[in-house]
């Protein structure tokens, strides 16, 4: 019994008591700066957010994709539907991203480093677009027919409330959450065995994407974007590492495969190869 009693914490626990402390340590400080940040970026240039965000919309209208006011119309339409759609933008953002981030730690502990690099990558990424593009979302341009469901639905009002220090209302480009969204997705689907598993994860995104536009928070621009700021820090973390054979850099299952002994001797080999003669 003493002796399996390491091999379970490890199992348990990779790193031990003191790596995971240490990691919930460092990328806990990694976001609370970014929120810190983000709350202070041009958190009081109205004009200019509310300018930005009229550029977007006259974008989208010349594309003729201006389908935000029609869209999030249709959601008023279903209470139930908004109902969720509130409660999901509000909480899985956190708890999905940091559930997953658990998770890889304690199960596919190998894979994550890249996974932890591609979220610090995205937030700094972000912090750039709210600094040089301040726009006011859909919610805050009741003029173009937006209205503010979660404010309306559940009494939330975030701007007012305690966690309004760490709030910019005008952080809208790009769509973090469609960001972590997909940054989740791809790392979760590409660990998950069964391919329902990966399905589910990768219609993920989706949801959100259509979360984002039917609570007025987010323009099909911020989604864009979001989704390129989610490949570029994804192609940022790939290229901290020269070695992708490396299984720490590897998104992928790393437990080591059962071996089996080979006939006359010649050692093990995993059961999904064949011997090498």
């Amino acid at each position: 019994m003493r002796r399996r009693a390491p091999n379970l914490q490890a199992r348990l626990v990779p790193g031990g008591s003191a790596g995971a402390l240490r990691q919930v340590l460092l990328f806990g400080a990694a976001y609370l700066l970014y929120e810190l940040v983000r709350g202070l970026a041009n958190d009081n240039d109205v004009a200019r957010a509310t300018g930005d965000a009229n550029r977007i919309i006259d974008l989208e209208r010349t594309l003729h994709v201006f389908i935000e006011p029609g869209l999030q119309a249709w959601a008023l339409h279903r209470p139930w539907l908004m109902h969720i759609a509130d409660w999901v933008y509000l909480d899985a953002h956190g708890a999905v991203t940091f559930a997953a981030l658990t998770f890889v730690y304690l199960r596919r502990h190998e894979s994550f480093v890249l996974m932890r690099n591609m979220f610090v990558i995205a937030m700094a990424i972000a912090l750039v677009g709210y600094a040089v593009y301040p726009t006011a979302p859909p919610r805050l341009m009741p003029q173009w027919g937006f209205a503010d469901p979660i404010r309306a639905l559940t009494g939330i009002d975030a701007e007012r409330g305690p966690g309004s220090v760490l709030l910019n209302a005008y952080a809208a480009v790009p769509s973090m959450h469609v960001c972590f969204a997909l940054l989740t997705a791809g790392s979760m689907s590409a660990l998950a065995g069964r391919p329902a598993v990966r399905i589910a994860w990768r219609l993920y995104p989706v949801a959100i994407a259509l979360v984002v536009l039917v609570t007025g928070n987010h323009y099909l621009t911020d989604i864009v974007l979001g989704a390129l700021t989610a490949g570029g820090a994804a192609l940022l973390a790939t290229a901290g590492h020269r070695r992708p054979t490396s299984a720490q850099w590897a998104l992928r299952d790393v437990r080591p495969f059962p071996r089996r002994p080979v006939a006359g001797g010649r050692g093990y080999v995993s059961p999904d190869r064949p011997a090498v003669p």
